[in-house]
């Protein structure tokens, strides 16, 4: 099923964990994939093992906190396409932090900047390029997390970033409707999902790489890690055409974790 066919589809922290396994999939579903990230080399593996399957895909060098890098981009993203239909905000750094009164500013700010600002303008210049379209449209998809729904100690620069984007997400989704423009907005928020990222933690926070994977495996009542695949497949739907009554709304998708 091609259920995402000919829509464009930008990913920023496309070359990596979720914003990977979600351009794999929106490429096999029919769609042109523009994967934005730092990581060139692996941008460019993603591109070329896309293209090996049959898919459309390219890369572009983007570091979301900085405002110039996304004007630039999707300048480039219209002049080869003309439309863009989908914006896939992926990039996030997580960094444990300590207690309230040890906890160094400029590592929050660092969480801050990419985690919020980053989605902030990703969004910004997704909507403003989705109206130059000739059918101004599209869907902003922007990654939150369960820790924006519940709090751990020690990880006060990560929940409040992800927090933000929960809210800043729902009042993007109000305005475009307010304005009638057919412009969607929705967060997901993933559990424990095993990505580059829970590696890290696991191997910085733990004695061992396996104790840490054992911990979070074991947080989730369903007693396992998430896949990539399971948070691509919540970003397939709602980038397609099947989510367009879908506004304003957290997909959560953590094995049970936030239903205690």
């Amino acid at each position: 099923m091609n259920r995402v066919e000919n829509k464009v589809a930008v990913i920023s922290g496309g070359a990596s964990g979720l914003g990977k396994a979600a351009a794999r999939l929106l490429a096999a579903q029919g769609a042109a994939v523009v994967i934005a990230d730092l990581n060139e080399a692996a941008g460019h593996d993603v591109v070329a093992e896309i293209a090996g399957q049959g898919g459309r895909a390219e890369f572009i060098r983007l570091d979301v906190t900085q405002e110039q890098d996304w004007v630039q981009a999707y300048e480039g993203v219209l002049a080869r396409h003309q439309h863009v239909d989908v914006a896939v905000h992926a990039a996030g750094i997580f960094i444990a932090q300590s207690f309230p009164s040890e906890t160094d500013y400029e590592l929050w700010r660092k969480v801050m900047s990419v985690n919020v600002d980053g989605v902030f303008l990703g969004t910004k210049h997704a909507v403003a390029a989705m109206q130059r379209c000739a059918t101004p449209a599209g869907s902003i998809i922007n990654l939150a997390s369960i820790m924006g729904l519940v709090a751990m100690p020690g990880r006060a620069a990560y929940a409040a970033s992800k927090g933000a984007v929960r809210l800043y997400t729902k009042s993007v989704a109000l305005s475009c409707a307010e304005r009638q423009l057919p412009i969607r907005a929705n967060a997901i928020c993933p559990g424990f999902i095993h990505t580059e990222m829970l590696d890290s933690a696991a191997r910085t926070l733990f004695d061992s790489y396996e104790e840490g994977v054992a911990h979070y495996s074991n947080l989730q009542p369903v007693g396992r890690l998430g896949t990539p695949e399971d948070i691509a497949r919540a970003i397939l739907y709602l980038a397609s055409d099947e989510s367009g009554f879908m506004t304003g709304s957290d997909l959560v998708i953590d094995g049970g974790y936030t239903a205690r």
